[in-house]
């Protein structure tokens, strides 16, 4: 359980993400998976990173029950964990490969959004149910992956996209049955990975700096209105509504 880091392949680290039940990541394990990534980018052995998840689902956000519990510092704390995150995966000086399967919700979006490249499986969903559990937050990085007025769409009504559409949009590399979703990832990893270290590092680093949307900016401004929502009631009152069945039951 937590976040862990392997090298299976030469020039390939993988950043694994494992919180039973359904990866809601508390605050603490927000700052893991941070360091985790950055420190592979840091690595100059390395030329490509793989972000993976254990279990039925990539992500379901962050843990809405430790918020529930600890209130206004594990929201702070929560706020500040998915921005260094997603900064992680979005600034890793070297491109991220996000190997997604089931669902992906709230800061999962956050961060496979900054990702590189994302390789699917069949059964990968994606979205933001922030409005029905009292937060905003990363439409920054879901209009990375879907055009504007669907962006819309999706976040006012919480609804997801499955990986087929985000694929017929553009925003994921290649879609693949469940049980073949780590080797088409590592796979992916590898062509990158056989290029050379030091150019790939510049090309990571040209292309995030001809993007149009500074995320960092951008996401951190959005992140100012989920605090008013809880420092005015409104994210209380929606959250004393929320369920407790599996993903549903995390943020």
């Amino acid at each position: 359980m937590g976040v862990s880091t392997s090298s299976p392949e030469k020039g390939i680290s993988v950043v694994t993400v494992d919180f039973p039940p359904v990866n809601a990541l508390p605050v603490d394990g927000w700052f893991a998976l941070a360091d985790a990534v950055r420190a592979a980018g840091r690595d100059t052995g390395v030329r490509c990173v793989v972000l993976i998840a254990r279990g039925r689902g990539f992500n379901a956000g962050v843990d809405v029950k430790e918020i529930q519990a600890h209130g206004r510092q594990a929201l702070v704390g929560a706020n500040r964990g998915c921005f260094e995150a997603f900064a992680a995966v979005y600034e890793c000086e070297v491109p991220v490969v996000a190997a997604v399967q089931g669902f992906c919700l709230g800061g999962g979006v956050g961060l496979v959004g900054n990702a590189d490249v994302i390789v699917a499986s069949e059964d990968a969903t994606f979205g933001l149910p922030e409005l029905d559990r009292g937060a905003l937050g990363a439409a920054t990085h879901l209009a990375r992956l879907v055009p504007q007025h669907l962006m819309r769409a999706l976040y006012y009504t919480s609804r997801r996209a499955t990986a087929a559409e985000l694929h017929a949009h553009g925003s994921v590399w290649q879609v693949v049955p469940r049980a073949e979703l780590h080797t088409a990832a590592l796979r992916l990893a590898g062509e990158i990975a056989a290029k050379d270290g030091e150019l790939i590092r510049l090309a990571k680093a040209a292309i995030n700096g001809i993007d149009p949307v500074d995320v960092r900016r951008s996401y951190r401004f959005e992140q100012g209105f989920t605090f008013e929502a809880s420092v005015s009631g409104v994210a209380d009152r929606v959250r004393g509504t929320f369920g407790n069945k599996g993903e549903e039951g995390r943020g």
